[in-house]
């Protein structure tokens, strides 16, 4: 077996309507509903499932909990941009801008959190 891509990754968070703020007015990210009343973000071709806490859907992780994830993200947006667009929202920034090795090279990352404490890196290329 070759695994060629993720097709989805699944985010339990304490509230979907409160995740779903932040993510679409964050980072632009789309919410959809599917198949069972549930939902999900969406970016690219890209999906995060969103379960609640306490109402997560079978099968799941074996011990889902909200802020567990450390999850980058790639822009296009220059480090700068990233940074005043953090700040207009009055988010915290932890660390950044510094240098890392994505999955396919070189990025400038900067580091933040969602509303459930979970690691949110947001990184251009280099």
């Amino acid at each position: 077996m070759k695994i060629t891509q993720i097709d989805h990754l699944v985010l339990t968070v304490r509230d979907i309507k409160t995740s779903c703020d932040f993510y679409a007015r964050v980072l632009g990210m789309q919410v959809v509903q599917f198949a069972g009343n549930r939902t999900a973000l969406t970016f690219g071709s890209q999906k995060i499932n969103l379960h609640e806490q306490g109402n997560e859907f079978e099968p799941k992780a074996a011990h889902p909990v909200p802020g567990a994830i450390d999850l980058c993200l790639l822009t296009a947006d220059t480090p700068d941009q990233i940074i005043a667009h953090l700040q207009q929202y009055k988010i915290e920034i932890i660390e950044g801008p510094v240098r890392r090795t994505g999955a396919t090279g070189s990025i400038i990352s900067i580091y933040f959190r969602d509303p459930d404490g979970n690691l949110l890196e947001i990184a251009t290329p280099v």
